[in-house]
């Protein structure tokens, strides 16, 4: 049970930002544009994404559950160019799972054998929001495809599928074409958004058991840094409680991802100052806020629930403060300038995904695709808080691998707030990890990143790219990703070919 002072000292603050005297808001430099009803809205209208529902909710409609699972057909996109490949042998899959601890939710997703060999690392991926479906991802980083404008499809060179078995889930229920007709299958916690992936694992390699035997590796971004580690521990306790099928669980990796609010939060004064986004005045006004983020954060710890989303308010205020002083910089990318409303054009997969042919060829009849949500988006508030590290260090003494990725020109969940909090963490090999040295990230004999490991963990300053690392280095993240999967990391390949400068 919440302490009822502690919630009224955070609803007593969040009173003062609503309606405080124009001098203490201009002392703080506080902006007030932090609902998480006008930040979801804000999140969907920069990547130019209009889905026509808030959520996939189906009332009144007949979506019976299958009596099977998992549902799945073989896939062949229409439009791919220069394949020539029979369905068959190109081994892509797309289905529906039927939540098997929910009402009557089903989630989708994508299977795609690797190009390389069906002996490679199973790599499930999962996007951020919290809300976004995965296709993001699937069509602007690191799928098999990408969309041109006509939208024909054209193989990616630099997809994960040349190193992987690749997974795109839509999830929490209600994102991409997941659904439910129950709103009680809405989550608000990484405890039923992972027992729900955990679940689907099972039926997926009921399904598939030729795969079953493949390592296992959980990747993603943003957000994602909550249901990575979230995801982790639980199919790690399911291994150790010899519930179901055995899962060869050997790493998880989190690109910009939130995971330690606490630290993170408190970062980003640090980063924007570092990086020229705000002058030292302001770093010392809107440096007021984070002693107050810190305590709200303490006050959820790990069952709040009021005052888990007081925290929210609290933080995020020093985040919109920075904003309202950056302009039209993006901070998904500092390099980069949003021109209105519109940061990132990501409009090709819903018009895709919109199509009558593609929707036979996935087999969701005239199921609504809700590229964001912001009904998950609000419902996660609960969720976005708390602490995620925690639970990591178990993983990493057992010996299951963690790499934590980040371009360093993101602002929203910078490289040094990530740096700061996996070098925070306590294990066994915390000093050891500190002490090591930073070393090149090398793809074709040119610097990608810095990295610093020790035994199971790796951090991974990427350059040259902001938060979407695939989108804004391919090669280098497929790299990253084959090595990592390879325990090669650190290595640098002798056949590492020419420079990026001589080609």
């Amino acid at each position: 049970m919440e302490h009822p002072f502690s919630v009224y000292v955070l609803f007593a603050f969040l009173s003062l930002l609503s309606f405080s005297s124009a001098e203490f808001a201009d002392d703080i430099g506080l902006a007030r544009s932090n609902l998480p009803s006008v930040q979801a809205e804000k999140l969907i209208r920069e990547l130019n994404l209009f889905p026509k529902h808030d959520l996939n909710v189906i009332n009144g409609r007949d979506y019976a559950p299958q009596p099977k699972k998992l549902v799945e057909k073989p896939l062949r996109f229409p439009n791919l160019l220069g394949s020539g490949v029979p369905v068959e042998d190109l081994g892509h899959h797309a289905g529906y799972y039927n939540i098997e601890h929910s009402h009557a939710a089903r989630m989708f997703y994508f299977f795609f054998e690797s190009r390389n060999s069906k002996k490679d690392p199973i790599v499930i991926w999962l996007t951020g929001g919290p809300g976004c479906s995965s296709e993001l991802a699937m069509f602007y980083e690191n799928g098999p495809f990408t969309i041109a404008d006509n939208l024909t499809l054209a193989w990616n060179e630099y997809g994960w599928d040349q190193a992987s078995n690749l997974l795109y889930v839509d999830q929490p229920t209600g994102t991409g074409f997941s659904y439910t007709s129950d709103r009680r299958d809405i989550r608000h916690n990484e405890e039923g958004v992972s027992n729900d992936l955990y679940d689907f694992l099972q039926a997926f390699f009921a399904e598939h058991p030729e795969f079953a035997e493949n390592d296992f590796y959980i990747t993603g971004e943003s957000y994602a840094g909550h249901y990575i580690p979230a995801f982790a521990a639980r199919v790690h306790r399911g291994n150790k409680a010899n519930e179901g099928i055995h899962i060869n669980l050997k790493g998880f990796a989190i690109g910009n991802g939130l995971t330690d609010p606490a630290i993170q939060y408190k970062a980003y004064t640090d980063y924007a100052l570092d990086m020229g986004i705000i002058t030292k005045s302001a770093y010392n006004r809107i440096k007021k806020v984070v002693p107050v983020c810190e305590t709200a954060i303490k006050l959820c710890g790990t069952d709040g629930t009021i005052s888990c989303v007081a925290s929210y308010f609290v933080c995020n205020t020093i985040f919109s403060s920075i904003m309202a002083l950056a302009g039209d910089t993006n901070y998904y990318d500092i390099r980069k300038k949003c021109e209105g409303s519109l940061c990132y054009d990501f409009s090709n997969m819903e018009k895709f995904l919109n199509e009558k042919s593609v929707r036979n060829a996935l087999g969701v009849g005239d199921m609504d695709f809700v590229s964001c949500s912001p009904t998950v988006y609000q419902a996660m508030l609960v969720d976005w808080m708390r602490n995620l590290e925690v639970g990591i260090p178990a993983l990493l003494e057992d010996g299951v691998n963690l790499l934590v990725y980040a371009g360093e020109y993101d602002l929203i969940c910078n490289w040094l707030g990530n740096s700061r909090w996996v070098h925070a963490m306590e294990w066994s090999g915390q000093q050891q990890f500190v002490a090591s040295p930073e070393v090149p990230f090398e793809v074709d004999g040119s610097e990608a990143g810095v990295l610093k490991s020790h035994g199971a963990l790796s951090f991974l300053k990427v350059h040259d790219a902001g938060h979407m690392v695939p989108m804004d280095q391919p090669k280098a993240s497929l790299e990253m990703l084959r090595r990592w999967t390879q325990g090669k990391l650190s290595e640098v390949p002798s056949d590492s070919g020419k420079s990026i400068a001589e080609m």
